[in-house]
């Protein structure tokens, strides 16, 4: 209005039939202008990304509630003559369908009274990919609205079999498929390390997806574990699987471990399987107080320890095991298969594990007379194995609870995430001392949930839960 009023102190400067014949246009314009600043047609967005054979939806609305059943309503793929979907006439119409799209979408008219329609696409493939638009056309009205949908696949979990042993090393490949676009892979070392492969294959099938295969030869003692690491470059999600190469093998003559590798289960140790077993061997595992660092506090129960309030740890510190602010548990291990669970809730640093115990009737204390020290940790996001040196670790679910088997006459330690029941590492050792449970919090990190680490009962339904931030 302020506008308007300004205009008319201008029009005073000329004749009135000039005058009039500008406030006609201007009137015009501006009556033109507010039609076509109301009623504009909505999209779903700049782009919209859907995962390979689920569904997708492409939501139209109308800026302003208006009736749009008598309407035509049409979707494009790419070029304005490629039809995706027709609503004319107030019916579907099929006969300018693509055929690509034939059978694969649905058109919801629920909404059509206040302006809005949605259409779904079914079993979602590679070649959908690219421009989309819905364009509303009446005898007074017309106005379209453009996409962009990108696909992405998510291939299958990465396995790696055991091929031989080839140049005095071990040949290992790799093999995944599902994925799109194009996948990244990548193998790695004990230590993290980047480790170049000796052959790649990715090829597309006819679907549009990748699969891919390819292989790496480890060198001995080096490469105590390998991982083979997919990565989805539009996700930014990857799959990643890891092997222990046995200690068995170190020690043989190369015809006898070719016998033995060949004997050797390479599957995926995702190991619900072994999760499920391993709770038959729950034990009681309560902390010992008297081992505790003066930073810890023990609740009376035995089963939670916390780090009392204190300064934020800086980030850029790297944990050590030296400086030992930690506590151990009550129950000492010498031989047999041992269960236990621990609740980590959200923190974003601690450590769990085992370690050689002090000798009978010595002064309880964190600090392992031999160094003998079997952990896995979390650190500011990154999660890793002291083995001993720092191993990386990814994880598909970040885990809530964590298990522990304990199988000492085999010489390993495994750890669960109980939170999708999957495997995430394995010690193998020869365990020369007696053993026992292994709890580090960590100092206050000013995360904000900074839980307790919490000995869980078992059995394990409904009976893990915090008082508190129950995640």
């Amino acid at each position: 209005m302020a506008n308007f009023l300004v205009s008319m102190e201008c029009l005073k400067r000329v004749p009135l039939t000039s005058s009039l014949l500008i406030l006609t246009h201007l009137l015009l314009y501006l009556q033109l202008g507010k039609a076509d600043s109301e009623v504009k047609v909505i999209g779903p967005g700049e782009s919209v990304l859907a995962l390979v054979g689920e569904e997708v939806e492409f939501s139209c609305h109308l800026s302003q509630y208006m009736d749009v059943e008598h309407m035509e309503i049409r979707w494009f793929w790419g070029l304005a003559s490629d039809v995706v979907h027709l609503y004319q006439d107030g019916q579907e119409l099929f006969g300018e369908q693509m055929v690509q799209f034939k059978n694969r979408t649905k058109l919801f008219r629920d909404e059509m009274a206040t302006g809005s329609v949605i259409l779904r696409l079914h079993n979602v493939v590679p070649s959908d990919q690219g421009l989309y638009s819905c364009r509303f056309l009446s005898s007074n009205f017309s106005g379209e609205a453009i996409w962009e949908l990108e696909v992405a696949g998510l291939g299958s979990d990465p396995h790696i079999s055991l091929e031989g042993f080839k140049e005095g090393g071990i040949q290992l490949r790799c093999s995944s498929s599902g994925w799109y676009p194009k996948p990244q892979v990548q193998w790695r070392g004990h230590q993290g390390q980047c480790l170049p492969p000796e052959t790649e294959a990715i090829v597309q099938d006819v679907q549009g997806l990748f699969r891919l295969e390819t292989s790496v030869v480890v060198q001995g003692r080096a490469h105590r574990s390998v991982s083979c690491s997919i990565q989805n470059p539009l996700l930014i999600q990857k799959k990643e699987f890891v092997v222990q190469i046995a200690e068995k093998l170190k020690n043989q003559t190369e015809e006898e471990q070719g016998k033995l590798a060949s004997q050797l289960d390479w599957r995926r140790t995702e190991g619900q399987a072994e999760w499920k077993a391993a709770q038959q061997y729950a034990v009681n595992v309560t902390l010992d107080p008297d081992t505790a660092h003066p930073s810890l506090e023990i609740s009376e129960d035995g089963k939670r320890v916390s780090s009392r309030p204190g300064p934020p740890t800086p980030v850029a510190s790297y944990p050590r095991l030296s400086e030992h602010k930690c506590v151990l548990g009550r129950e000492r291990f010498s031989s047999g298969r041992h269960y236990w669970e621990v609740h980590v809730g959200r923190r974003s640093r601690w450590f769990l594990g085992v370690c050689l115990a002090a000798a009978p009737h010595s002064e309880p204390t964190c600090l392992s007379p031999a160094g003998g020290y079997w952990v896995l940790g979390l650190w500011n996001c990154e999660y890793f194995a002291l083995d001993p040196h720092r191993v990386a670790l990814t994880l598909r679910v970040p885990p809530r609870r964590i298990g522990l088997l304990l199988d000492f006459e085999a010489g390993t330690l495994s750890f669960f995430n109980v939170s999708d029941g999957s495997h995430i590492f394995t010690f193998s050792d020869s365990f020369s001392g007696t053993l026992c449970a292994y709890f580090r919090p960590r100092a206050q990190d000013g995360s904000e949930h900074p839980d307790p680490l919490m000995i869980c009962s078992l059995p394990i339904k409904d009976t893990c839960t915090l008082e508190e931030n129950s995640p």
